[in-house]
């Protein structure tokens, strides 16, 4: 069922009532309000519903402009949707995960106050509190994971031409995915252009996509979560590539999942293939993007469209993903 169409007037009162706020815990979809808000009413609703786990979803036709508001309308809500059938997506995702989807609404809400290594330790202490949750328990029991039979396999090549480190995910059979050996062999491969300033580093992958995600298989395999959480960041390639992120460009091509697109996020350049398709799929795993993705991300295309790559589940074409800002060019790779 659908959820009821608040006004903006509705969703300000609610939210500034004394006591638990109703929103606490919702999907909300909002609409246009009916008047003008008062700027410091307006700014008090906000910085309120940065401390509440909720989902504001602006109705289609949510105002960019002409509403009376400080910063923008924008700032109520924690993504826009185009048409109806981007508010059932956003419906179903948060009817299945509704503590990872406002989860990563809340956290968003904050991506323009962080520093990239203050939102990377965000995103991984939440990452962590949602692998021990309910909803990636049930995933998990769910999908029973498999045993892939590459282990001891080298996940990558690494060459140098010239003055060019060439990196390449070389998994094809896996879709590329991203494991705990193939994270150890980037960290390494990216330490030799760290060492070396004169290197410029490009990033590919073998076989008919670039990279399908994290390995499935994988998740759950840690000790615990709070050791996972330490490990992400100690071994964090997103932060390896934003210190090299002017000199490295990554080469996206066909569908490219979660940390596929969050890692490439953070080159200074990224190129794709005509046919690359490209979508953040963790919400339906009960967790939030846990590769960096949840400031690569925003930092390319603003909070509002990663809400709703990951709240529609939805996936984005080259065209598009150029056009938003996330991919810097479209080639024959």
């Amino acid at each position: 069922m659908r959820p009821r169409l608040w006004s903006g007037d509705e969703l300000l009162a609610a939210v500034l009532a004394p006591g638990e706020p109703e929103v606490a815990g919702e999907l909300i979809v909002v609409g246009a309000p009916t008047s003008d808000l008062d700027p410091s009413r307006f700014s008090a609703a906000v910085e309120r519903l940065g401390a509440l786990p909720c989902v504001v979803v602006g109705a289609p036709g949510w105002p960019n402009a002409g509403w009376s508001a400080p910063g923008g309308a924008d700032d109520l809500v924690d993504l826009i949707a185009v048409t109806d059938a981007d508010v059932d997506d956003v419906g179903a995702t948060f009817e299945r995960a509704p503590l990872a989807a406002a989860s990563l609404a809340l956290h968003l809400r904050a991506t323009d106050r962080r520093s990239v290594v203050d939102g990377l330790v965000a995103e991984s202490a939440l990452y962590s509190a949602l692998q021990a949750g309910p909803e990636h328990r049930a995933w998990r029991e769910a999908t029973p994971a498999r045993d892939r039979g590459d282990q001891g396999e080298a996940r990558l090549r690494v060459e140098r031409h010239g003055d060019q480190l060439h990196v390449t995910l070389h998994r094809p059979a896996a879709r590329n995915a991203l494991d705990a050996a193939m994270r150890d062999e980037l960290i390494a491969a990216l330490a030799i252009a760290e060492a070396d300033p004169s290197l410029r580093v490009v990033i590919g992958g073998d076989g008919p996509a670039f990279c399908a995600g994290g390995d499935l298989d994988a998740f759950g395999t840690t000790p615990d979560p709070a050791t996972a959480h330490v490990v992400r960041l100690e071994r964090s390639i997103g932060a390896a590539i934003h210190r090299l992120a002017d000199r490295t460009t990554v080469r996206l091509q066909g569908p490219c999942a979660g940390s596929g697109v969050e890692l490439a996020a953070f080159a200074g350049r990224v190129v794709a293939h005509p046919n690359t398709m490209l979508a953040l799929p963790e919400l339906g795993l009960g967790l939030i993007p846990g590769a960096g993705g949840t400031v690569s991300i925003p930092a390319r295309i603003g909070r509002h469209r990663t809400a709703w790559l990951a709240l529609t589940g939805r996936s984005i074409d080259a065209d598009t993903a150029q056009r938003w800002g996330l991919v810097d060019e479209i080639i024959l790779i």
